[in-house]
């Protein structure tokens, strides 16, 4: 498949993924702008914004998503039950929720709502709110290509069954570690998914998150896996 008929994607830092399809609307995943410590202030406006995908609760994903939706006004908010309620509750309109196993239009795309080991929860003022299961999401183009962003997840083996099912050819994967997979483990993800790019994320935002692309680059030699890691530093484009 040609450039063209992919979308253009721009890393924003963290978790954050702006998705311009071909036929020019515009997907936010995981919306940390104002708040993150590494997106370019270059990056943090939008002309056209039609949909955010969100993958879990935690302020890194969706600190500013109340904000981002009142200042652009997407048609479609995407996320789990949960905290669709809570947007819906603070303002947001177009709120579209999901869970687990299923799948929804948007913006012509086919958006499949997968397992994602980890927590979630929203901090609202200083009350901490149940936000539902995590999850990820295996979005499929009319043109039939198809990513996954994982959001923060460990290493879990019904990802070979996203790989039977779904298909993706590129996945964004978390490798920073402590909170979520190291590169070692998001190796063995590339591996059970069987696609063909790896886009990092979830690393470097802080000292913490330890994992870099260079050691997912090497886990991924060290298991023969053919997989290409396209390397983003924040506000990159590709």
């Amino acid at each position: 498949m040609n450039e063209q008929q992919r979308p253009r994607f721009t890393y924003l830092g963290h978790s954050t993924v702006r998705c311009d399809l071909p036929g020019g609307q515009v997907i936010l995943i995981d919306p940390w702008i104002d708040s993150n410590p590494v997106c370019p202030q270059a990056v943090r406006t939008f002309d056209r914004l039609d949909a955010i995908l969100i993958t879990h609760g935690h302020a890194d994903h969706m600190g500013d998503a109340v904000e981002i939706c009142q200042r652009h006004k997407p048609k479609t908010v995407v996320a789990n039950f949960e905290i669709c309620q809570w947007l819906t509750s603070h303002g947001v309109t177009g709120c579209s929720p999901m869970n687990t196993g299923g799948a929804q239009e948007v913006c012509g795309a086919r958006v499949t709502m997968v397992p994602a080991l980890h927590s979630s929860s929203i901090q609202d003022g200083d009350r901490l709110v149940y936000g539902g299961d995590p999850g990820g999401y295996v979005v499929r183009l009319a043109n039939g290509f198809t990513f996954y962003h994982a959001g923060d997840t460990a290493l879990f083996s019904d990802m070979r069954l996203i790989a039977e099912l779904l298909a993706p050819t590129l996945a964004f994967l978390p490798i920073g570690d402590l909170f979520t997979m190291d590169p070692r483990q998001a190796a063995h993800a590339a591996r059970y998914l069987e696609v063909e790019q790896v886009i990092p994320v979830h690393w470097g935002t802080f000292p913490a998150l330890t994992g870099t692309p260079e050691g997912l680059r090497a886990e991924l030699d060290a298991l023969r896996v053919a997989c290409e890691v396209i390397t983003l530093a924040p506000g990159e484009s590709w």
